[in-house]
């Protein structure tokens, strides 16, 4: 039988949050950081890894404060990092592979960059950079974002369903009204958080700091993984191949027929390589 959410579930107090996150298996400890679009969660946005992850590591999965049953915030004073470090210190954690996510995955470039002690390996997929005079390009948000920023204002399956589809490549299998119908859910659970993130304007959930700083990327030391989806609509595939040049310690995996889930939409591959990476480097 699969494992549930609820078999998982836990909530801790930080030094300023109370925080919900799944938790699971034994070992060294893995990090899963979530997205930024309407109903992320830490279980929603890693479903399909958790338990095979679980396999070999101590695997934590987060709803980051501003989403799912962690306390809503202030997007304009919100510091994604720090929330990252009370967490680890919460669960007495020195230190921990991180994987992220988009938003996630920003979040975890930054602790590699800014606190290189915390972080053994860093994992990312489809992280967002500024990579020209605007956010993420010439053209401005891509076709994703804004479907993205649209789902903030009509969080309902119909909304959700719209957002669900850009995200992914094969529509077909992966945009299923079960999904669409539990992302639309835990949207409005909280209604705050939906308002927080309006309220913030076009720079929530996260301002995009890092830019094109080759001096920032060269610096981190940990091993990196970076995969990113060939088809991904939301951020451009040239951000990985930015951070993979510029990574010391890196390797890219670029998936064909992938939208901006790579952990959803080619899970099993997705698993062996995060196993595989964390147990031999």
């Amino acid at each position: 039988m699969a494992l549930q959410e609820s078999e998982i579930a836990r909530d801790i107090r930080t030094r300023d949050w109370q925080i919900h996150y799944n938790e699971v298996g034994e070992g060294h400890p893995v990090v899963l950081l979530h997205g930024g679009g309407p109903g992320a969660t830490g279980w929603s946005n890693y479903a399909p890894n958790i338990e095979a992850l679980a396999q070999h590591f101590r695997v934590i999965a987060p709803d980051m404060p501003g989403w799912g049953q962690s306390d809503p915030v202030d997007f304009n004073t919100l510091d994604h990092v720090d929330v990252a470090l009370q967490l680890l210190d919460a669960l007495n954690i020195d230190k921990a592979a991180f994987v992220g996510n988009s938003m996630g995955g920003h979040t975890s470039i930054r602790l590699a960059v800014e606190h290189p002690d915390r972080v053994s390996h860093l994992i990312t997929m489809g992280p967002p950079l500024h990579m020209g005079p605007v956010m993420f390009g010439p053209g401005g948000l891509t076709e994703g974002l804004q479907k993205m920023y649209a789902a903030y204002h009509d969080a309902s399956p119909e909304g959700m369903k719209r957002l669900v589809e850009i995200m992914v490549h094969d529509k077909e299998r992966f945009a299923s009204p079960e999904l669409t119908e539990q992302r639309s859910a835990a949207a409005l659970r909280n209604q705050r958080h939906l308002d927080n993130v309006i309220a913030a304007g076009p720079k929530a959930p996260i301002p995009i700091w890092i830019g094109a700083d080759k001096a920032k990327i060269s610096g981190i030391q940990a091993p990196a993984l970076l995969m990113h989806g060939r088809d991904d609509r939301v951020v451009s595939f040239e951000t990985t191949l930015f951070l993979a040049t510029n990574i010391p310690d890196a390797r890219a995996v670029l998936f064909n027929r992938c939208g901006h889930w790579a952990q959803l939409e080619h899970a099993d591959e997705f698993n062996r390589l995060v196993t595989d990476f964390i147990r031999h480097n």
